[in-house]
This record gives structure tokens, sequence and C-alpha cells, in this order.
């Protein structure tokens, strides 16, 4: 019979609004403070993730925020022939102030203003919740180009994202603003269910997780709106049960699951071995427990 619309209503809704705005605002005046290390750099703050794309659920307490410095940039130069790349490294020099220099800074800042409840992780720094604080996670980075052509300065053509360094230096690059442009345009053409399919979705994997069915970490929500962002506008519509079989009728037994991309485009979605793909049997993990979820409500 599938689960009940109303139960799917239910899951559609998006999650606290007010309270992750005023952490991230809060958190926001703090890095952009007339005090910092940084002060005289070019640099911007964001929201990235659930908040940032509108996909929130309730049982999300985290709020994603990204500091980037736009003083300096990574580079990737892989789709550049040899004159190209040497065309490139005639043109820049290694930046005096760089991601190091940058997350020693941001650290510092925020230590001096949250004390203990700041910890530098593998990925983020994480700010814990107090009071009306929400816990957060502050991605310290800087800009990036993917290169698609150089033949000078004047004639060159690359994609603009942003790169950070895991705490075992591995270069991560993403594209989180087409990430949330590309999702929001889908959005629109699907008469406005992607985002609240979305949502129903993650709440889908809450109760698999807490039921012991799924991994908790298995399925990120970056993973979740990829998954979705994939689906034919044409899917979506009607009710919210009509969406849910008519995606997953395509997605098994009409999509080919190996060209499916991530929201920003940039990368495909499942992918082994990749700090920026889901793996692969994660991602049919999830596809196979929501299905039978549906099945055996």
């Amino acid at each position: 019979m599938g689960i009940p619309e109303s139960q799917l209503q239910t899951w559609s809704h998006q999650g606290s609004i007010t309270q992750s705005s005023n952490t991230y605002n809060s958190i926001k005046n703090v890095l952009e403070a007339s005090t910092t290390p940084y002060r005289d750099r070019n640099f911007e703050c964001f929201l990235q993730g659930s908040y940032g794309n509108d996909t929130n659920i309730f049982a999300e307490s985290d709020v994603d925020i990204v500091i980037k410095l736009d003083d300096c940039f990574h580079s990737d130069l892989e789709s550049l022939n040899e004159d190209e790349k040497s065309n490139y490294k005639r043109m820049y020099s290694d930046a005096t102030y760089c991601h190091s220099d940058f997350k020693r800074d941001v650290l510092k800042v925020l230590t001096a203003q949250y004390g203990a409840d700041v910890k530098d992780g593998k990925k983020a720094i994480s700010i814990a919740a107090r009071g009306n604080r929400r816990k957060a996670d502050v991605i310290v980075a800087t800009a990036f180009r993917r290169y698609h052509s150089f033949k000078s300065s004047n004639l060159e053509n690359h994609t603009d994202g942003i790169c950070f360094f895991t705490s075992a230096g591995i270069r991560v690059d993403n594209y989180p603003i087409q990430h949330r442009e590309n999702l929001t345009m889908k959005h629109q053409n699907a008469n406005e269910w992607l985002k609240p399919m979305i949502r129903v979705l993650k709440n889908m994997r809450s109760h698999l997780v807490a039921n012991g069915v799924l991994e908790a970490g298995g399925a990120p929500s970056y993973y979740i709106e990829g998954l979705l962002y994939n689906v034919p506008e044409d899917k979506f519509g009607s009710s919210y049960g009509d969406c849910f079989i008519n995606a997953f009728n395509w997605i098994q037994t009409e999509a080919d699951k190996t060209k499916f991309v991530c929201a920003n485009e940039l990368y495909y979605l499942l992918r082994d071995d990749s700090f920026t793909c889901w793996p692969e049997a994660n991602g049919e993990a999830f596809i196979n427990a929501v299905i039978n979820l549906w099945n055996n409500w």
C-alpha cells in the first residue's frame, strides 16, 4: 500500500529556520569582525548544506558555514595541454598568505569567542551547541578554479569553486554555489516538488537509521539531494506518493545510475574512492532501503 500521504506530507515540512538563521548570523558576525587578523583580506562567508539549500528537516541540528579566502586560489589543470599549463605557470606565483595561514587565524578567532566549544576536526571547525545556538561546522576554504583552457590571462576559461584541506592534508574541491543554484532551478522547474521530496527522503533515512536498517553517515544529505536532482522534472507532481513511485521506478528501471551527477553537475554522483562522490554500495543500500520501507510500511 505504500506510506500514507499524510505521513509523507509531515516528512516534507522544513525544519527550524529561525534558530539556525540566528546561529549563522552570530557566527558570521564573529568571523567578519573588524578585529580579526585577516580583516584586510578579501574573504566571504556563506551558508552551505541543508539550511543553505532549504532542505533541512527537524531532526537536523548542524549549521554549515563556509568562510572562503579570495586572495589566493588553488587550481585543477588536468584539462589543460602542456602549453596551456606553461602559460598558467608563467602567469601565477605562490601566494604568501595561503589556506594554512587563514585556517590558523580563523581557528584563533573562533576559539577566542567560543572557548572549549571549538574543536578542529577532520574537515571542519566545529562549534558545539549552547543555549539557543545550534551546533555549527565552519569550513575554512580558499577560492578554487577548474581550468578548461588557458591561452593567456585574458583568454582563459575556468569554473569557480572552493577547496579546503583535511587534517590529513588531502585537498577537497567542491562547488556549493553551483549546487545551490542548480537545485533551486530544478525545484522551480519541477513545480516546487523537489525540495519537499528531498526532505521526505531525508526523514525516511532518519527512520531507517533509527531502526538499524541503515548505518548513520551512509547517506549524507548532499548525496540525497544529488540523487533526486537526476530525476526528470516530469516525474514530480500530483502527490508525494506519486512523486516517490515515479522517481524510484525511473531510478530502478530506466536510468543509467553510472551517469548520475551531483547537483553541481561537475562530479559524478556514484563513484568509489572519492571525497566528493557517494560510494556505490552506500548509494545502492539507501535506494534499496527506502524502496523496501515503502513496500513494507
